[in-house]
């Protein structure tokens, strides 16, 4: 298959996931053939383009991510304004964790793929911060490693959040609660 076929038949399944993914009720209703079907492409495509379903459902919703924060103009403010690296981060993460929550079903699918695939070395949206608050004194590999692992945390909290409101008494649906939850979180990382 030549390039061009590739990114068509790529922008194919990524917006056939996406307008499945916005008109389900469960994510499992997002099955490979519905993928495929509605993107009018060949079963085998879905891996051959993307690694397998779950990858796919990965990249569309961190697509859904980025656009729901270029659409946020306080958002935009917060992270290229005066706010220093740390308050940068914790906004960050409070945002990310509230939409992964909105967004459970979607969270819940993609969430255990990306534990258990991510790469250390991948993309991070928190390392600039993390790295403009430490400069010099962390080498990029244990900033990415913070990153990582504050992402990480933080998904498995979006994973557990009713019993983490049930056990331990903190509801992160409540933007205080949440923010209080992230900023200890943050801190505990960055001293």
């Amino acid at each position: 298959m030549d390039k061009r076929n590739l990114d068509a038949t790529k922008k194919a399944l990524l917006d056939a996931a996406e307008k499945l993914m916005l008109e389900c009720n469960d994510i499992s209703q997002v099955t490979s053939r519905a993928i495929t079907k509605e993107a009018g492409v060949n079963l085998a495509m879905i891996n051959y383009c993307f690694g397998s379903r779950e990858a796919l459902i990965f990249e569309v919703f961190g697509k859904m991510q980025e656009t729901a924060s270029r659409c946020d103009d306080s958002f935009a403010e917060i992270i290229s304004g005066e706010s220093t690296p740390l308050e940068k981060l914790i906004e960050v993460h409070c945002r990310t964790i509230k939409l992964m929550i909105e967004n459970y079903t979607i969270s819940k699918a993609v969430t255990k793929y990306v534990l258990i695939n991510r790469a250390i070395s991948g993309r991070r949206g928190s390392l600039q911060f993390i790295q403009e608050h430490f400069g010099d004194r962390k080498t990029e590999g244990e900033c990415r490693l913070i990153a990582y692992e504050l992402s990480s945390l933080h998904e498995l909290a979006v994973l557990h959040h009713e019993e983490i409101k049930e056990v331990c008494g903190i509801d992160l649906k409540n933007d205080d609660e949440l923010r209080a939850y992230v900023t200890a979180h943050v801190k505990k990382f960055l001293e």
